[in-house]
């Protein structure tokens, strides 16, 4: 099997190119290397790779056809990226994936990372249960405040690839993620910035928005998600993720004592915008794949710690 990985370079993209790799799958990348080019994990893998900004349509021209899987994960991610330059996200997110849509062919399946923001709005608002299903309505809270970009423009995403796509007669499946973690995702989440100040020793320890709660998916748990979808699923929106919910409090008492580390904390209240709970149903996946969620959390926060303490 022939695989494509546009955003191959980042986070997800380089745990999913290595297990496509060991399931003796061909797999090229393509990046734009927005992270840097100097990237040992992506260099150990030995795959072909097409350096290429996909905002710009021409650069498509460059990247051959014959795939049996394109996933496209490429976007502009991360709180602080999208409250930094909102109009950013917004053009990369949108122009990258309405450009793959042009260039995509009927015979090349796609995957579409999209996000549980895009309904995240409605959790705040009270109208969305939770856990949450693929059926809820889908909601932007404030379309003028920065933070929400990200949803719209995957909001906008999810739109394209099933009405384009439809057009087109292309086959695809649309996976939302939710809170994916784990080695090498950057510093602006919440498990790798917490391990971090853990393994600097930070003391008191700042805690953000204890009264809150996440369901965090390990990267290999979601990495065999992605492939259970691309196998067994079409024209389909699946939650992916992990359906056991965790208290940011606990999870933080979890960061520290793996890190070894009891320092005084200091509770503050969460990031405005920030939705009190999030966590997948994930009985649709279920029930099209099999999936089931491998890696308790704490071992892979273990995982991600040790990554963390030995790369910082």
């Amino acid at each position: 099997m022939r695989a494509l990985v546009l955003g191959g370079a980042g986070f997800i993209g380089v745990h999913l190119t290595r297990r496509l790799l060991a399931e003796g799958h061909e797999v090229t990348v393509v990046d734009d290397f927005s992270r840097g080019r100097n990237d040992p994990d992506l260099a150990a893998l030995d795959v072909p790779v097409i350096s290429a900004d996909l905002t710009d349509h021409e650069s498509f021209d460059r990247i051959p056809h014959g795939w049996d899987q394109v996933y496209l994960l490429a976007a502009v991610v991360g709180v602080r990226n999208v409250e930094k330059d909102p109009g950013r996200v917004v053009h990369v997110n949108t122009m990258v994936v309405l450009n793959a849509l042009d260039w995509i062919r009927p015979e090349e399946k796609l995957f579409f990372a999209s996000t549980s923001e895009v309904y995240a709005g409605g959790v705040s608002a009270g109208i969305v249960q939770v856990p949450t299903p693929e059926t809820v309505p889908v909601m932007i809270e404030d379309v003028t405040a920065p933070r929400f970009a990200y949803a719209a423009s995957k909001l906008l995403g999810e739109e394209a690839v099933v009405h384009m796509g439809r057009a087109k007669g292309l086959s695809f499946v649309i996976g939302r993620f939710h809170n994916v973690y784990g080695p090498r995702m950057g510093a602006d989440h919440v498990i790798p910035e917490l391990s971090l100040r853990a393994a600097r020793r930070e003391d008191p320890f700042k805690v953000y928005g204890t009264d809150q709660y996440r369901a965090f998916c390990y990267v290999d748990d979601a990495v065999s998600a992605m492939l259970l979808s691309m196998d067994k699923v079409t024209g389909e929106i699946v939650h992916i993720g992990n359906d056991e919910e965790t208290n940011i409090g606990d999870l933080t008492k979890l960061v520290l004592r793996i890190a070894d580390h009891d320092p005084v904390l200091d509770v503050e209240s969460a990031p405005a915008g920030s939705v009190a709970r999030r966590c997948p149903d994930l009985a649709k996946l279920r029930a099209l794949t099999g999936y089931e969620p491998a890696v308790s959390l704490e071992e892979g926060v273990r995982r991600t710690f040790e990554w963390y303490r030995g790369n910082a």
